[in-house]
């Protein structure tokens, strides 16, 4: 599934899509908790860390971390192209915005404090932040 591997071009055609609702990060062991729909799936020595919706997470009594906003980078990148995630940590840390980076086969996903969304938006679009 080739993507885009320019830079230029991924940043030319860059667009940012919120996904609805809050998301979270949790630590867990076993099986996925019943009702709960992960997201995102990081198995680690320590356990199964999952990025699902704060909702799910509270009606299955799953502890959490980080409450955050889901925001999906509208350009088909390579999964081999080089830059990009560089430059776009670089525009959020130069706002003093935390962010978390997760890769899709189609799209890269950035995580960013949820009452940071709106700013972080902006962060990723505008090349002189």
């Amino acid at each position: 599934m080739p993507g885009e591997t320019d830079l230029e071009v991924m940043l030319r055609t860059l667009a940012v899509e919120r996904r609805p609702g809050t998301f979270a990060y949790a630590s867990i062991r076993g099986e996925l908790p019943v009702g709960v729909r992960a997201a995102a799936v990081v198995d680690e020595a320590e356990g199964t860390t999952l990025v699902a919706l704060v909702d799910e997470l509270d009606a299955a009594g799953v502890p959490w971390d980080f409450a955050c906003a889901w925001l999906t980078l509208r350009v088909h990148s390579s999964l081999t192209a080089v830059g990009l995630t560089a430059v776009l940590a670089r525009r959020l840390a130069d706002a003093g915005i935390p962010a978390n980076v997760v890769a899709g086969a189609f799209h890269d996903h950035v995580l960013v404090p949820v009452h940071e969304a709106d700013r972080a938006m902006a962060a990723l679009l505008d090349p002189v932040v």
